[in-house]
């Protein structure tokens, strides 16, 4: 780490579990690099049992089945020499504060072991990149016009905000149409897109999947074959009216295209 000051190591790492719920989710795989003071690294990876089945929702995120993991340890037999290769490390990551380093303090504690979670000091990227690289109504605000936004949060100022920053962007970005009705549409990224954010795709007058290991299937197909994937998929961070689409699908509802 040739920018940061090691005053003892630091350990990068990652999970690929049966979920997104740290409370309760296993771990299917962990990976540390530990980088020392003096640049030395060394990095240990491991598949782990979770000592129940995977849904096929997370296998279709990380591609781990029950099979790849079967003859391979449950965490509580790698605990203690992970933990002694966790020794005197702080940690790092991406996401780890709300994810990864909750679910593996639970993991450690199910099995009587102490990570001591509180004493290493915790570094995590997603949150630097989220703070430094703001996408609210007052980055744009600095952004398009070179200003900061007064009354942030106040009503007024924010459409009276806005109503600037869009202006800015018509005359930054030629491409741009100057229509509301081109406008409106021109963020959509291809005209068959279903929803706002272009997961799903309008093919042969079915809702198709636009994204992931699924692309180019119909939601009906996904729906009847791998249920568990879709009910994974409306529990993630999709935009509103995808999830409207896959909870429809779930119910049996889905939009016909007249």
């Amino acid at each position: 780490m040739k920018s940061l000051q090691l005053e003892r190591p630091l350990a990068f790492f990652d999970l690929e579990t049966t979920g997104i719920d740290p409370g309760s989710d296993k771990i299917v795989e962990i990976s540390v690099l530990r980088i020392s003071p003096d640049g030395t690294r060394e990095t240990r990876t491991r598949r782990i049992n979770p000592g129940r089945p995977i849904p096929a929702g997370a296998t279709a995120v990380h591609g781990i089945r029950d099979q790849d993991v079967q003859d391979e340890p449950e965490f509580r037999q790698i605990a203690k020499g992970l933990l002694e290769f966790l020794e005197g490390s702080d940690l790092a990551g991406f996401n780890v504060r709300r994810f990864d380093l909750p679910l593996l303090d639970r993991e450690f504690r199910d099995c009587g072991q102490d990570l001591r979670a509180a004493e290493r000091k915790v570094i995590d990227a997603m949150l630097i990149f989220h703070r430094k690289e703001r996408r609210d109504l007052a980055a744009a605000v600095q952004f398009y016009l070179g200003r900061e936004l007064e009354g942030a949060h106040g009503a007024e100022a924010d459409i009276q905000a806005t109503a600037d920053v869009l202006e800015a962007q018509l005359e930054r970005y030629p491409d741009l149409p100057h229509t509301v009705e081109e406008l409106a549409g021109w963020d959509r990224r291809h005209p068959d897109d279903v929803d706002s954010s272009g997961k799903f795709r309008w093919k042969g007058g079915e809702v198709t999947f636009a994204f992931g290991k699924h692309h180019g299937r119909p939601l009906q197909e996904v729906m009847q074959t791998e249920r568990g994937y879709l009910e994974w998929l409306s529990g993630t961070d999709l935009a509103h009216d995808a999830l409207q689409l896959v909870q429809g699908a779930l119910s049996g509802k889905l939009p016909s295209r007249d």
